[in-house]
């Protein structure tokens, strides 16, 4: 993974947890719902980065 896309997934990750904690505490639905979905997008990020990253550690090998 590059250090920019690893950045980006972590930040975006971040903005996710404190979106989900801000409508945790104000009771909004809708912020708590939106920081999940921000935090399960920064996975699936970090999760094709690491695919990409094994497909080329992989064809290094050969």
């Amino acid at each position: 993974m590059s250090m920019k896309e690893r950045l980006e997934a972590t930040a975006k990750n971040i903005e996710g947890k404190t979106q989900e904690a801000i409508g945790e505490i104000t009771g909004d639905p809708q912020d708590k719902a939106e920081g999940k979905a921000k935090q399960a997008e920064a996975k699936f990020q970090h999760s094709v980065e690491n695919i990409k990253e094994k497909v080329n550690q992989a064809s290094r090998d050969l």
